[in-house]
């Protein structure tokens, strides 16, 4: 009993003690707090999943697939990632009325957004692809405008219009008007490249490069902003200006042609 007393009037017994407390108050925090929240985490996204996946075979099945391989009449979404169901399901395009039609166009949505959240997880999980941007990607907020005009005329403009009025392709396919779409369905087109139009990946252009362009795009459809050259046509370009044109430019030499004329005829007359 004398030994056991002096060991545990040892100098260093209080250090041990605390080491010891120390390390198993540790452990059990390392053991048991973090992998609650991962699991809680993973539990959560799973759900989601679930839920999502309910979603798809009820609307989605029937055209891409039962596991989105696709089929004759609907394209794999395996690889397509979570944007490109936001921007395809969030603008209405999806689902779609037929599958025969040259261009599935935009209508109201028929998902609420976390329908489409739970949507988006689900497609997700089948391949990794584009993630639904933040709004931090495609706020105006440090944006350079007139750099955003310049991709938009080199890039994008021949089919939108200048000022992203949209205009006509082939075949019956067109480039939608961009006026009143949403900052984050404009990212999530340029990120996915749906239908007609080639996708702007980060390794082409930059995640800054789409902020000045949508920032571009929200100043020229403003109503706020104003037109230095008057009268805008619309904004269609040279379409609605040769129309003026032929209309009004040519009428006018009609109507002095035909004024002459009378009164050529008159003199002679007299």
């Amino acid at each position: 009993m004398k030994k056991l007393s002096a060991r545990r009037r040892h100098p260093l017994a209080a250090v041990v003690v605390l080491l010891l407390a120390l390390a198993a108050t540790g452990g059990l925090y390392a053991a048991f707090a973090p992998a609650g929240k991962a699991q809680a985490d993973e539990t959560s996204q799973s759900l989601t999943i679930k839920e999502g996946q309910k979603l798809y075979e009820v609307g989605c099945a029937s055209c891409h697939g039962t596991g989105g391989q696709g089929s004759s009449d609907g394209p794999s979404l395996v690889g397509v990632g979570a944007a490109a169901v936001d921007f395809q399901v969030g603008t209405g395009r999806m689902p779609a009325s037929s599958s025969q039609m040259a261009q599935i166009p935009a209508k109201k949505p028929i998902y609420t957004q976390a329908q489409i959240d739970q949507l988006a997880a689900y497609v997700a999980s089948l391949g990794a692809g584009p993630n639904v941007p933040t709004k931090e990607q495609y706020s105006k907020e440090g944006a350079d405008i007139a750099k955003g005009g310049e991709l938009f005329r080199t890039n994008c403009a021949q089919c939108h219009n200048f000022t992203g009025k949209g205009g006509a392709l082939t075949k019956g396919k067109y480039a939608p008007s961009l006026e009143d779409v949403a900052p984050k369905h404009i990212y999530e087109a340029m990120q996915t490249g749906p239908q007609n139009m080639p996708s702007f990946p980060d390794t082409t252009m930059t995640e800054k490069n789409k902020k000045d362009i949508i920032a571009y795009l929200n100043a020229v459809n403003s109503s706020e902003t104003e037109n230095p050259g008057g009268l805008e046509l619309g904004g269609l370009g040279p379409v609605s200006e040769g129309l003026f044109a032929w209309i009004f430019g040519l009428g006018a030499l009609i109507a002095v042609a035909v004024w002459v004329a009378a009164r050529t005829a008159k003199a002679k007359k007299s």
